[in-house]
């Protein structure tokens, strides 16, 4: 059974465009895909902050915020951090 020279035409074609098209496809899905990923990192991220901004906001006043950021290892600007080891022994020696 020999197909009609139109349908063989008509094969080729809808061929055709399914090879040109299989590209941007494929390019779309993967854009697709890597878009959801960014938009749960940033909701991830914006969960975050609102957890920073409530523990600031917990904080609250100054010294407090200070003795936060000493508890963390932080310094003010143009201090020195010092790291004393051994203070238990020290007070039982003493």
């Amino acid at each position: 059974m020999l197909l009609k020279p139109t349908r063989l035409l008509a094969l080729g074609a809808i061929a055709l465009l399914g090879f040109l098209y299989w590209k941007p496809l494929k390019t779309y899905f993967r854009t697709k895909h890597e878009l959801q990923a960014r938009r749960a990192e940033v909701h991830t991220l914006k969960v975050e902050q609102r957890r920073l901004a409530q523990r600031i906001a917990a904080v609250g006043s100054t010294p407090q915020l200070v003795r936060e950021a000493r508890r963390l290892g932080l310094v003010k600007p143009g201090e020195r951090l010092f790291i004393v080891k051994g203070i238990p022994a020290w007070r039982h020696k003493h």
